[in-house]
């Protein structure tokens, strides 16, 4: 596998629309966070979207022609750039822009079509099929429905129990071996 995806680990969770990929991650990263893992995390989004607000110098400023915004106070620090053509973002290009080394795990929510390890997020009531028979790449279903797979399953409503083995996965990847 690519160097890029394996320190720190990147580790995804790929789903149709709707499934609850939010939610888990909301739900993980203060129990990884407790173990003291560090975590960064990339969002794909299908749709436009503003982070900052009409009337801020920022938003001011990048609609007055700025290509790329940086802003920065003692609490964080945002890029916002404007792509002159809309085209869709690349996860290897988003990875090389964390600063990694101050990194244990890069959760991904999104990028299902992208070939790295991934937990496919799938709750019955959607009444989606199941991604995992057409994507090699997924590793574990994380599902609020009982199937029949020879992947690891893991309870949807049990988010301590995906906690585990996304730890485990870190661990694994620091051994040198790939699960």
């Amino acid at each position: 596998m690519n160097g890029l995806f394996e320190r720190p680990p990147v580790l995804g969770f790929a789903a149709r629309s709707g499934s609850g990929k939010t939610t888990l991650l909301s739900a993980l990263l203060p129990m990884l966070v407790q173990r003291g893992i560090r975590v960064g995390v990339i969002k794909h989004s299908h749709h436009d979207f503003e982070i900052d607000q009409p009337g801020k110098d920022s938003y001011r400023l990048r609609k007055a022609g700025a290509v790329q915004m940086l802003i920065a106070s003692p609490h964080r620090t945002a890029l916002i750039e404007e792509n002159a053509v809309p085209r869709e973002p690349e996860l290897a290009s988003l990875l090389m822009r964390l600063d990694r080394d101050t990194l244990d795990l890069v959760l991904v929510e999104g990028f299902r079509h992208t070939a790295f390890p991934k937990i496919e997020v799938h709750r019955a009531a959607t009444g989606r099929p199941f991604l995992h028979p057409h994507d090699p790449s997924i590793i574990a279903i994380a599902s609020d429905a009982p199937l029949t797979t020879t992947l690891p399953r893991l309870d949807l409503n049990r988010p301590q129990d995906i906690a585990a083995f996304v730890t485990d996965f870190i661990a694994t990847h620091h051994n040198g071996t790939t699960p």
